[in-house]
């Protein structure tokens, strides 16, 4: 099986038996309240996700990190793992001392040694990471809103989970199950498919096309943090579950979900994703069209063009796919590379256009969306838009 990132699988996660000493220990500790995608970020650290991560970067790595996209022992890494923490903390705060994590809803996540105490250069880090310094990007406005004192330093332990969607419980899976899975699969090559959206018939044409050379196929969705107006995690779970029961041969399909914050990064957050899946298991990860993009940050095949220029260093191999639709004259979904027909043809609907026909309770052309996938959000959509009646 392909070796983990750094090649450690990293495991912080205390057992039940760990539990009741730490939460002991952890009440004598100075207390620190973090928002709530940093408390996803301990449970990526602690459960092996950002291996060869053990804890929140110190000021070399996470400079490192925004200047050269490695960490400071030359290891590939694309995003800042830093924890923000106000100024009365930080001045608080010793090398060497640990401290007590909790989230926004008053629970303990992890016990942290603090290593170091440092600011960043805000402006090159968003401009490095995110192509922008504006703050109408998502995430160059969650780095500016958090402040600019960082402490790193070791996760000792992960005490609690932070709080999970309103999802089956079955589907959240550590790397070390995963890998698990596969091996009792007998699957040694694996394809995984990122999302934060429904699956649409484009979707499911390049996850279908992928599949053919591999064993198997993790799709793969992101459960935690996103913007505002994505569809909320357990909408597009359902979405999820009735497309792979109706659409997908079970024996070479798996879904699992990735509750970790979006980042909204484009051609970096790209590389990120990939280390990410290699430390699942996976050998193999779709780079698809304006891969972790917002807004017009990025070009379309940009992630595509910047993965392939450092591929030799990441150890997973990208799958790169041309935006798929499906042909009126073909009548089969299609790509550039397939379909000779001009774009007349061809069925593309904006993601705006989606959404009103959503609302007015009408499903996309059957070309675009399995029916069963379009009645779910069809539900959703309109209870959403009477929700918004009632407040206005």
């Amino acid at each position: 099986m392909i070796s983990p990132h750094g090649n450690k699988l990293i495991n912080k996660l205390a057992s039940e038996n760990e539990k009741k000493a730490l939460e002991d220990k952890a009440e004598k500790l100075t207390r620190i309240d973090i928002a709530y995608r940093n408390s996803t970020d301990c449970e990526m650290i602690a459960n092996g996700v950002f291996s060869p991560l053990e804890g929140f970067m110190n000021r070399k790595d996470a400079e490192s990190v925004i200047n050269k996209m490695e960490l400071a022992n030359g290891t590939i890494w694309s995003v800042p793992i830093v924890l923000p923490v106000s100024l009365e903390i930080s001045d608080k705060l010793n090398p060497d001392q640990e401290v007590a994590l909790y989230d926004e809803e008053n629970t303990l996540i992890a016990i942290m040694r603090v290593e170091d105490k440092f600011t960043l250069d805000l402006e090159k880090y968003c401009q490095n990471i995110f192509k922008t310094t504006e703050t109408q990007h998502p995430g160059v406005k969650v780095v500016k809103e958090a402040g600019n004192n960082y402490i790193g330093g070791e996760i000792i332990k992960l005490i609690n989970r932070p709080q999970r969607e309103n999802i089956d419980l079955e589907y959240y899976r550590d790397p070390a199950l995963i890998r698990k899975m596969f091996e009792e699969k007998g699957w040694k090559t694996i394809v995984a498919f990122q999302t934060r959206n429904p699956i649409h018939r484009a979707h499911e044409y390049i996850i279908k096309t992928a599949m053919e050379p591999f064993d198997g196929a993790l799709i793969h969705p992101l459960v935690g943090e996103t913007k505002s107006d994505d569809i909320p995690a357990d909408v597009r779970m359902k979405c999820y579950e009735v497309l792979v029961d109706n659409y997908f041969s079970k024996n070479n399909t798996m879904v699992t979900v990735l509750p970790t914050t979006m980042r909204y990064a484009g051609p970096r957050e790209a590389v990120h994703h990939m280390i990410m899946r290699k430390n699942y298991g996976c050998t193999h990860m779709i780079i698809g069209r304006d891969h972790a993009g917002v807004g017009n940050y990025y070009g379309t095949y940009e992630a595509q063009e910047f993965v392939s220029k450092v591929v030799e260093k990441l150890g997973i191999t990208p799958i790169m796919l041309e935006h798929s639709f499906y042909c009126l004259k073909c009548e089969s979904m299609a790509s550039q590379k397939t379909c000779p027909h001009p774009k007349e043809d061809h069925v593309f609907l904006s993601g705006t256009k989606v959404r009103e026909l959503l609302r007015e309770g009408n499903r996309p052309p059957k070309e675009f969306s399995r029916v069963e996938v379009a009645d779910i959000l069809i539900e959703w959509a309109t209870n959403e838009s009477k929700k918004e009646a009632v407040v206005s």
